[in-house]
């Protein structure tokens, strides 16, 4: 079904029943009212909502709480919305989960530095228990969802225990933006808003999902090992004994003194687990020639400068074979870096970018970071794809 403008936002409805509304309107009272407008709120069981930093996060939970009272709410702050038409940066995004088809059970997570794993199992325990009540024990086709406070410094150890608890339940999710500001980020749950927190979701559906994680990058040869660090501020003060930035900048081709975070996200680094390579992005650069990144770093690890594949062509054969899986691709919740739209915008392809998750029928936000089962990730799209049609098995968790 194509979009359609009902007063200042637009609205889109998918096979599975999951409305989406948006709007760009910079009035929280205004966006809400016309985002309330657009929805059907006899159908929704859940709504998720992402919205620009621009937006103070009391005066919209307040604005949520009046216009969609008795309907549970859940989102965050973001580096930008993935609405069905665009990218935006501004304003709104809301998903309605229905209630046929859509069971869905929520937690806050406040003491998120002390997040023990056995805290997490005790979490993840109610929550089924929620679930399966909600369920009547049918237990189809289960998935978490994760939205972390971007800048708690402490997503692996969330990400970690959750996945240690979830066992065989995927788990995908983001951390919440402030669009490179790195000032604040805020979490909204059921009229309250958080900060130093997160939100886990436990969803059910009849439809057919899987869950994925891309990327577009490719290791070099070029070797940089942390030789000086401060993990706690997730901060690289030497690489190979030499000034972070400098030696950075000579391993990548850059120049030491222009560094931005354009050109983080064109010269990504990567470290080997197991087989496989995982991106560790780069914040900024600090006046003293240190790098912050996006996630844990310590000394000793190595990391490895990659070369950037073809941003489109690779996301097009990934969505090709989400396609293939589910039957055709019906709604997609994504969870995407913000060094992902960058490169996009660097390389002059964001209109394709465009073009392919509207095909593709992609909603969600840009990210500090993203979550895949037991791992906290960086320049990478995650999510899940929802099919148009119910699935014929059960799936025991």
């Amino acid at each position: 079904m194509e979009s359609v403008s009902v007063g200042l936002a637009r609205r889109k409805s998918f096979a599975c029943g999951v409305q989406v509304a948006w709007t760009e309107e910079r009035s929280v009272d205004a966006a809400v009212a016309s985002i309330a407008a657009a929805l059907d709120h006899s159908e929704i069981g859940q709504l998720l909502v992402f919205f620009s930093p621009s937006l103070v996060a009391s005066t919209l939970s307040r604005a949520l709480s009046c216009e969609f009272a008795g309907i549970r709410v859940a989102g965050c702050s973001t580096s930008g919305q993935i609405s069905p038409d665009r990218f935006s940066e501004v304003g709104i995004l809301a998903m309605a989960f229905p209630k046929k088809g859509f069971r869905v059970v929520s937690k806050v997570l406040r003491d998120i530095h002390g997040l023990s794993i056995e805290r997490a199992i005790e979490i993840v325990r109610d929550l089924r228990a929620q679930l399966d009540q909600a369920s009547a024990g049918q237990k189809r086709n289960r998935f978490a969802l994760s939205f972390i406070d971007g800048l708690s410094n402490c997503e692996e150890m969330i990400v970690s225990a959750l996945g240690w608890a979830l066992n065989d339940i995927p788990l995908v999710g983001g951390s919440a933006g402030d669009n490179l500001l790195f000032s604040r980020t805020a979490l909204l749950h059921n009229g309250d808003v958080h900060h130093e927190a997160a939100l886990l979701l436990l969803i059910e559906t009849d439809y057919l999902v899987r869950t994925f994680k891309h990327d577009n990058f490719e290791p070099t040869d070029q070797k940089l090992v942390v030789t000086a660090s401060n993990s706690e501020a997730r901060t690289v003060l030497e690489l190979n004994a030499e000034c972070a930035a400098r030696e950075y900048a000579s391993a990548a081709g850059l120049d030491d003194g222009s560094l931005t975070p354009m050109s983080f996200a064109a010269h990504p680094v990567v470290v080997r687990v197991g087989g496989d390579y995982y991106c560790r992005s780069i914040q900024k650069m600090n006046s003293d020639g240190s790098l912050t990144f996006f996630c844990a770093i310590d000394d000793g690890v190595v990391l490895t400068v990659a070369r950037a594949k073809d941003i489109v062509s690779s996301a097009e054969k990934e969505l090709e074979r989400l396609d293939r899986e589910t039957g055709g691709l019906d709604f997609v919740l994504a969870f995407e870096c913000v060094l992902r739209r960058l490169d996009s915008e660097i390389h002059q392809v964001k209109h394709r970018m465009n073009e392919l998750y509207k095909k593709y029928n992609l909603v969600g936000f840009h990210t500090y970071g993203e979550q895949y089962n037991s791992m906290h990730l960086n320049q990478t799209l995650t999510g899940v794809a929802i099919g148009p049609k119910r699935a014929s098995h059960v799936n025991r968790s």
